[in-house]
């Protein structure tokens, strides 16, 4: 693994932890067995650390989303699969998604930044619009407003599990969703 991609990982294990305010480049060097000045011959600032943290994030989403798809041709079977981006990280040391994590941040982001994150919803709202589409639940004009309670509705859940450090509560208000009928059974 290159020193870059180090970097990366390392800050994107602050970002879930911590958000976009844990990216301290002493703590992340310390991390990866690097010098801070190194890290900043990569990423010159924050802003652009944590801009390359988000689009790397949304972008191994995209690909972990088309990794369902591909499992799972059936939509209706990928679409019972979509909760499992976000229970994953709430297995990994009760974090949570660092686009739900960042987007709570908002206001401090660098405008950089805040696009990339706006990019991680983009790309659930599209995977779970094309996959209602798919499965008939709903009229393609009417996907993308599913899509978007869905995408909002899970990671919810996530962040409410995460408040009480219990991935059993995230399961059952994804249980709760499916029998209301906002995520197909």
């Amino acid at each position: 693994m290159s020193a870059k991609e180090a970097i990366l990982a390392a800050a994107k294990d602050a970002a879930k932890a911590y958000g976009y305010g844990g990216l301290n480049f002493r703590d992340i060097a310390a991390t990866v067995g690097i010098k801070a000045a190194s890290i900043h011959y990569h990423f010159p600032s924050k802003a652009d650390l944590g801009e390359a943290v988000a689009k790397r994030y949304w972008e191994d989403t995209a690909v972990e989303l088309e990794a369902i798809s591909a499992a799972s041709p059936d939509p209706m079977q990928a679409l019972h699969r979509y909760p499992e981006i976000f229970r994953t990280s709430l297995a990994n040391d009760n974090r949570i998604c660092l686009g739900s994590f960042m987007a709570a941040e908002y206001d401090e982001l660098p405008e950089a930044v805040r696009k990339e994150v706006q990019s991680f919803a983009d790309v659930n709202v599209a995977w779970l619009s094309k996959r209602l589409t798919e499965a008939s639940i709903v009229r393609a004009e009417n996907s993308e407003d599913r899509a978007r309670a869905i995408y909002a509705a899970v990671a919810g859940a996530q962040i409410v599990a995460r408040s009480r450090a219990d991935i059993a509560l995230f399961d059952q208000l994804i249980d709760s969703y499916r029998i209301a009928g906002l995520l197909p059974a």
